[in-house]
C-alpha cells in the first residue's frame, strides 16, 4: 500500500488545517537535525505537510520529482541524461502545439495570445499580432519552431544537455529574428541550439556553444572523448548581428556585426565587421568573393590571435599571423582602400583596418618585384 502524506503526519484523512499544522510541528520538534533527529525524515515530512496545504494527498513519485524539478541535484551522469531526456520531450511536444497553433492564426490572420509548456518546467508566451508577428516570451528550452513570418523574442535560448533529439531549431521562411534589447536584458544563445531566417536579418546578444568530456563508451579507464553542442544561426540573404561568440560557434551570413569572436568559431560571410578587440583561439573566417573584413576598434594587436585562419571561398588560407604585424598598404597599390589614408587608417596596429578578398587572394600568389621584399620574411602557401 502506497503511504500517503496523511500516513506521513500519522493523522487521518479529512483532518482539519489546525490538525495538519499541529502535527507537522510535533514530529518536525521531533525529527528535526538541530534536535537530532534524521535530516531525511524531517525533509519527507516537511513536504508531506506542504503538499496537504495545497490539497495533495499522495507525494510525488520519483519520475515527478524529475519532472517537476528545474535542476535535477542527481549525482550519476544517467540521473542527469534521464532529467533532460524527459524535459526536453515534454517541451517538444509543446513546442510541436506551439507551431501549430501559431501557423493557424497566421493562415488565418488572426491575433492571439496562449501559454505553452508548464509551470515546473517553464511556460512562454506567444502572441501573434495583427501585423503578424510572433512574440515570444520566455526562455526558449527545447524543440522546434518554424514560422513565416518575423520573431521577436524577449528570453534566452538553450537547446537540452545530453541529447541531441530534442534539440531546438528555430525557423523563420521569411522576416527577422530579434532578441528585445538584447544586451541590455542579456539575452542569450547557447547549447547548440539553432536558428535559420531564409530571408531576413537576426539580430542577438551573446552566443555560446559547448565542449565537454564524457568517459569512453566502452569504459577505458582515463579515456575521454571530446563531445560538442555547436550553435549554429544562418541568414544567408542578410545580416547577423550579435555581442560576443564564444566556444563552438558557427554563424553565417550575407553580412556580419560582431563584438568579439574566442575560441573556435566559424564565421561564413561577404562583409564582416568587428567592432571588438578579440578574434581569438582557434576561429575561422571563410570570406566570399568580393568581401571584404573591417576591425574598427583601436585594439592592442595582441587581440588578435596569430592561429586565426582566414580561408577564401575559392579554398586559400591565409593565417592572420601573417597579416596582423604589417601595413595593409604594403601589399600593392593595386589592392589598397582609402589610399589618401596610407599610414592612418589603413595599418594593421592600432587604428582599425580593411582587409578585402582581393588583398587576400593577391598576397596568396607569387609575389611581384615591389611585394618580394616584404613577402619573402613571411611563409606564405602557394596555391
Amino acid at each position: 500500500m502506497v503511504e500517503n502524506n496523511y500516513d506521513i503526519l500519522g493523522i487521518v484523512e479529512g483532518s482539519t488545517e489546525k490538525e495538519i499544522r499541529d502535527a507537522f510541528r510535533r514530529l518536525a520538534l521531533q525529527f528535526h537535525s538541530d534536535r537530532g533527529g534524521e535530516n531525511d525524515q524531517f525533509i519527507k515530512i516537511k513536504q508531506a505537510y506542504e503538499d496537504l496545504k495545497i490539497g495533495k494527498k499522495y507525494p510525488d513519485t520519483d519520475i515527478e520529482k524529475i519532472k517537476n524539478s528545474r535542476v535535477y541535484s542527481g549525482d550519476s551522469e544517467a540521473d542527469i541524461r534521464r532529467k533532460n531526456q524527459i524535459l526536453g520531450q515534454e517541451l517538444s511536444k509543446e513546442m510541436k502545439t506551439a507551431e501549430e497553433w501559431a501557423s493557424a492564426l497566421n493562415r488565418s490572420n488572426m491575433t492571439g495570445r496562449k501559454l505553452f509548456g508548464s509551470k515546473t518546467l517553464g511556460e512562454i508566451e506567444l502572441e501573434r499580432k495583427a501585423n503578424g508577428a510572433l512574440s515570444i516570451k520566455g526562455n526558449f528550452m527545447a524543440g522546434s519552431l518554424t514560422y513565416d513570418g518575423p520573431i521577436i523574442m524577449q528570453g534566452s535560448i538553450t537547446s537540452p544537455s545530453w541529447t541531441q533529439e530534442f534539440k531546438t531549431n528555430i525557423h523563420l521562411t521569411s522576416g527577422d529574428f530579434k532578441f528585445l534589447d538584447p544586451i541590455e536584458n542579456k539575452y542569450r544563445i547557447d547549447n547548440g541550439a539553432t536558428i535559420i531566417v531564409d530571408n531576413g536579418n537576426i539580430v542577438v546578444g551573446n552566443v555560446f556553444g559547448r565542449k565537454f568530456r564524457v568517459e569512453d563508451p566502452e569504459g577505458k579507464v582515463g579515456v575521454f572523448q571530446i563531445q560538442e553542442h555547436r550553435t549554429h544561426l544562418s541568414a544567408p540573404k542578410g545580416k547577423i548581428i550579435a555581442e560576443n561568440l564564444v566556444n563552438t560557434v558557427s554563424i553565417d551570413a550575407d553580412s556580419v556585426i560582431v563584438l568579439n569572436v574566442e575560441d573556435d568559431v566559424m564565421i561564413s560571410a561577404r562583409e564582416i565587421l568587428f567592432y571588438g578587440g578579440k578574434f581569438t583561439y582557434d576561429s575561422l573566417i571563410e570570406l566570399k568573393n568580393g568581401g571584404s573584413i573591417r576591425f574598427f576598434e583601436n585594439f592592442s594587436i595582441q587581440g588578435l590571435s596569430g592561429d586565426a585562419i582566414i580561408q577564401l571561398e575559392n579554398g586559400k588560407k591565409i593565417r592572420l599571423f601573417d597579416l596582423k604585424t604589417k601595413k595593409i598598404r604594403d601589399l600593392s597599390d593595386e589592392y589598397v582602400p582609402n589610399k589618401e589614408n596610407y599610414g592612418k587608417e589603413d595599418t594593421m596596429v592600432g587604428h582599425g583596418f580593411t582587409i578585402t578578398y582581393d588583398m587576400l587572394n593577391n598576397i596568396s600568389k607569387k609575389p611581384t618585384k615591389k611585394q618580394k621584399s616584404w613577402t619573402s620574411k613571411f611563409s606564405f602557401s602557394k596555391k
